[in-house]
């Protein structure tokens, strides 16, 4: 008898219909500030038993998209205005939810949030930030995909070195979409060689443990990154398939 492949287990139905009426909801079969249908009438379209909805509906609630109340419709929430982080992860795992502006926006939050966690990461382990960023650079091919890892490894370890956990869990909510937005970002000639200066550049302010110069450094090259992306979202250099930052 030949060997069987190692398929995956099938979901079970309370996952099934969590990841359904997600996609209901983003997809505006059920609006923001609608109501869901009654629990009897949504198990009977769903194909499933009200205690498997309960369990859907209960981890939906916790997750920061629908409002229970005791007595009262559940209200499906305007993600956009009353979301979480946890929400933000199922967004970027549905690019197709996603508006144009959103790519444009993510940068400028890390815009802001870049020169903290490097400066943070030199000013507490200045040593493992330089030769860090010297491995990346040994390891560094001139293509889209070489950059788009060395830049995800950069930021995860910058935020670990930072010692403030809160920015490493933020960046990993964007871990595969920013790994795709990278490989579009990279396959612009100058955003590699931005990129690869702007490694050069840090390491030697790690070397120097100068905090206040990896702030400003990495300041600049975030601004410059977001004209690079609008270059790129123009159609300007050869574009990856894969759609996607830095």
């Amino acid at each position: 008898m030949p060997d069987l492949p190692e398929w995956p287990a099938p979901p079970r139905p309370a996952e099934l219909t969590y990841t359904r009426l997600v996609k209901a909801i983003l997809d505006r079969t059920f609006p923001a500030n609608g109501s869901l249908p009654a629990e009897r009438q949504l198990a009977e379209r769903l194909g499933v038993t009200r205690s498997t909805l309960r369990e859907a509906l209960q981890r939906l609630a916790a997750e920061g998209w629908i409002d229970i109340q005791q007595g009262k419709p559940t209200r499906v929430k305007d993600v956009w205005t009353e979301g979480n982080l946890n929400v933000l992860a199922a967004l970027v795992s549905r690019q197709s939810a996603l508006p144009p502006t959103f790519v444009p926006q993510l940068l400028e939050v890390r815009e802001a949030l870049a020169p903290a966690y490097t400066a943070a990461a030199v000013r507490h382990n200045a040593g493992e930030v330089a030769a860090m960023i010297g491995r990346l650079l040994a390891d560094l091919n001139d293509s889209p995909d070489s950059f788009a890892s060395a830049d995800w490894t950069l930021h995860h370890q910058l935020t670990v070195l930072s010692t403030n956990p809160v920015y490493t869990l933020i960046l990993n909510g964007f871990v595969g979409f920013y790994q795709r937005m990278a490989r579009r970002y990279f396959s612009l000639p100058e955003s590699r060689a931005s990129s690869r200066q702007f490694y050069l550049d840090l390491r030697a302010a790690a070397a120097s443990e100068d905090p206040d110069a990896a702030r400003a450094i990495t300041a600049a090259v975030m601004c410059h990154s977001i004209d690079l992306w609008n270059r790129v979202s123009k159609g300007e250099g050869s574009l990856s398939p894969a759609p996607g930052i830095r």
